[in-house]
């Protein structure tokens, strides 16, 4: 997959581009569902399945106050894009004057003139340009006059539920990381650096990496989860703590996001890993004692078990 920062001149680059538009906020599977129609359309006229995207989120430009939380990493979404099929991501930066652009132009002098679109695909809610004034009926008026197609999909519902990132970023606020699946299709994940934390976890008998993740991340709720952990190119089982510590921090409210692994030896500090949440065991809580945490912790490694062999060192 080829990555691109504008759209200038890629029409004499590659041949009939095929374009789905969207946030593809968490590519749920909605979206998948565009990206594999895209990619069948594509190959039916022997063109190039293409996603126009913005990073960051327009919202975050617009009004950075109300901007949604990302459900998943950057480099997560890239690499999902190719996994799906898509040959061109084109990774716009989102701005201010580009938000100013009318829905006309942007079919005009973006997709015509610059992209040389033979079809675009949106979804039935997708709006774009200048206040977000652009239409998918106005996309396939547009369409009928420049000599390109438009397909507009409709909402994919699971148990009668539309599939929504709103919907989804509520499930995993919520820790319902078993209902958020069903709507994302695949477990969902978190992606950070290791960093020094207290150490109580050593000292505890349970080793824990503490992961620093970027603040616009969506992070579920606090808890204890059941894990599967890629590093350096394995995967381990896990146990992850999402929260304050209460049984050490009493009422502080810094939150913080540790991993023990499972049959696991080594230096961690520095790396980069990703975090995917099998299930929620269990809401945190406050133990009397060390030795209560302990006895628990236990029984919360046996049940991560369930969902992992684990891996020797």
């Amino acid at each position: 997959m080829r990555i691109y920062k504008d759209w200038v001149g890629l029409k004499d680059k590659y041949k009939d581009i095929v374009v789905g538009l969207g946030n593809f906020d968490g590519i749920h599977l909605g979206h998948q569902r565009l990206i594999g129609d895209l990619v069948a359309k594509s190959q039916a006229v022997g063109g190039t399945p293409t996603v126009f995207t913005f990073v960051p989120h327009p919202l975050a430009v617009l009004n950075p106050q109300g901007a949604p939380p990302l459900i998943l990493p950057p480099d997560v979404k890239r690499n999902m894009f190719a996994e799906l099929g898509v040959e061109v991501l084109l990774w716009i930066p989102f701005t201010l004057e580009f938000a100013r652009l009318s829905p006309e132009d942007f079919i005009k002098h973006v997709l015509h003139d610059q992209l040389g679109v033979r079809a675009v695909i949106v979804g039935y809610n997708y709006t774009f340009g200048h206040m977000g004034r652009g239409t998918p009926e106005l996309l396939k008026e547009y369409g009928e006059k420049l000599g390109f197609d438009v397909v507009v999909l409709q909402p994919v519902s699971i148990e009668g539920q539309p599939v929504s990132s709103t919907l989804i970023r509520s499930l995993l606020a919520d820790g319902e990381i078993s209902e958020a699946r069903k709507y994302l299709g695949y477990s969902p994940v978190i992606e950070g650096t290791v960093v020094y934390g207290e150490r109580r976890g050593s000292t505890l008998g349970f080793p824990t990496a503490n992961i620093e993740v970027e603040h616009n991340l969506l992070v579920p709720a606090n808890g204890v989860y059941s894990v599967k952990v890629d590093i350096d190119g394995q995967t381990l089982g896990g146990v992850a703590n999402i929260g304050v510590k209460p049984t050490f921090h009493g009422n502080t409210f810094i939150r913080t996001i540790e991993v023990h692994l499972l049959d696991f030896c080594g230096d961690l500090y520095g790396k980069l890993i990703r975090v995917y949440f099998i299930r929620r065991l269990r809401n945190e809580k406050r133990f009397n004692s060390a030795g209560e945490l302990i006895e628990q912790i236990q029984r919360d490694i046996h049940e991560a078990r369930i969902d992992s062999t684990g891996a020797g060192c």
